[in-house]
């Protein structure tokens, strides 16, 4: 069975409940995203049956508390809940936050009739700003009273993570796993602050670059061994989330989780398996995991403040994968470059500007600049073996208008490869992240 695509959420996969309520979490709080009037700012997402769970967090030496709460919650066995409020992202709030955060997964765990270790706890918006914990467990009383598995629940929670994001972001697929049904759903949101750099532990690993929050929640049916379950979900994000930038900030909260209750009845699946039908299983399901974080994570990048492009930078032919993802991460993040792809200018003078300046290994005359539709083979090229090529501004300028397209750089050095997933920078973005001092509620988060 093919891994199919279909209309849901986190409530879709089975035994997965949740909902999302106001509780004036945004309305208190300051910046963007808050004084919206009675605007859903508090989630829970619940499984019926106990889940192994999975994570990646942020690798911002400044860590939000919510963070670090998961991160200890995660070395639990099982997990039955997720609580997320936004409006506030309770950073940088010291012992007091870490305590609210802590106090966020005891209130939950209170009303779910089960242990605070099974929860997990995630916060987005300013920082800085303690929490208003009356609200906070009111909501929290309010959302576990009435959780559902509708769709629409699962929409409800989309829309009560969103801080500055003009739609909720929401996917879901189905596959078939040993004969059984197996479903996978995710929510996310993010639109500014957009530069994951995840690990599992939230400490830096070598490769990891050095960089409003992205979070994400994706809950699945699926029988899956824990350690299998962290595997899938570090494999899947290296490839989506952590190759996304909107403006080379990272966040204090970013999170991903991932919940599996099992309920689905396949063979568990499990990385050490050696017989060829659960290899074929675990396969076919990192396959789908990584379907539902690209989605999301594409979601992110097109939803950004101000965006009106989406362009991925391919780079290939850098001395190895490590100085690729350097190159690519430079062109992706530059802010000449960017401003150019909002004017539809093909300037490939920032291109090799910004791949000069990388920690990649550049060779002027080796350099091949050029341009396609999105996935496309067929490339247009402004330079070539670091020449001006023959193709007119005029063309190259028709290869950059769409709001969406490939930019393909080879260094011609190696077999390195790497790709980013990357915005324009707009008037609106500024404009959007200035605020104005005499007016807390348009300061960003």
């Amino acid at each position: 069975m093919s891994i199919s695509f279909i209309s849901g959420s986190v409530t879709s996969p089975q035994g997965f409940s949740g909902g999302g309520i106001f509780c004036d979490v945004k309305r208190l709080g300051t910046g963007k995203g808050s004084n919206k009037g009675k605007k859903r700012d508090l989630a829970v997402i619940f499984s019926e049956s106990p889940c192994v769970a999975a994570g990646m967090f942020t690798t911002n030496q400044i860590c939000a508390a919510p963070v670090k709460v998961c991160v200890e919650h995660l070395k639990h066995p099982a997990c039955r809940a997720v609580v997320v409020n936004s409006g506030n992202a309770n950073a940088c709030t010291g012992l007091k936050g870490r305590k609210d955060a802590e106090t966020m997964c005891k209130q939950t765990a209170k009303w779910l009739k089960i242990k605070p270790a099974e929860v997990m706890v995630a916060s987005t918006g300013r920082i800085g700003l303690p929490l208003p914990m009356p609200n906070i467990r009111s909501g929290i009383q309010t959302a576990c009273a009435g959780l559902k598995t509708t769709q629409e629940a699962g929409n409800h929670i989309a829309e009560a993570i969103m801080t500055s994001d003009t739609h909720p972001k929401e996917v879901a697929v189905e596959l078939e796993l040993g004969g059984k049904k197996v479903r996978i759903g995710g929510v996310a949101k993010g639109a500014g602050m957009i530069h994951p750099g995840m690990s599992p532990t939230g400490k830096r690993p070598y490769s990891m670059p050095l960089h409003a929050t992205m979070l994400s929640f994706i809950t699945t049916d699926a029988s899956i061994g824990k350690p299998t379950l962290q595997r899938c979900l570090t494999e899947a994000v290296a490839s989506t989330f952590n190759r996304i930038t909107v403006d080379g900030d990272m966040s204090t909260n970013d999170t991903v989780l991932v919940l599996a209750n099992g309920l689905a009845g396949n063979k568990a699946i499990k990385h050490t398996a050696r017989d060829a039908v659960s290899k074929a299983d675990l396969a076919l399901f990192q396959e789908a995991l990584n379907k539902v974080c690209f989605a999301l994570a594409k979601m992110l990048v097109k939803d950004g403040e101000g965006v009106t492009r989406f362009v991925t930078v391919r780079v290939s032919g850098a001395k190895n994968d490590k100085e690729a993802d350097a190159a690519a991460r430079s062109v992706a993040n530059s802010e000449l470059v960017k401003t150019s792809w909002l004017g539809g200018d093909p300037n490939w003078g920032r291109i090799i500007d910004a791949l000069g300046y990388s920690d990649a290994t550049v060779v002027e005359e080796k350099v091949d600049v050029g341009y396609s539709a999105p996935g496309g083979k067929k490339v247009l090229y402004s330079l070539k073996s670091g020449k001006p090529t023959r193709a007119t501004f005029k063309v190259l300028c028709k290869a950059v208008e769409d709001p969406e397209f490939d930019l393909h750089i080879n260094l011609n050095l190696g077999k390195g490869k790497a790709v980013m997933y990357a915005s324009d920078l707009t008037e609106e973005y500024v404009e959007f992240n200035k605020g104005d001092v005499t007016d807390p509620a348009s300061l960003g988060g």
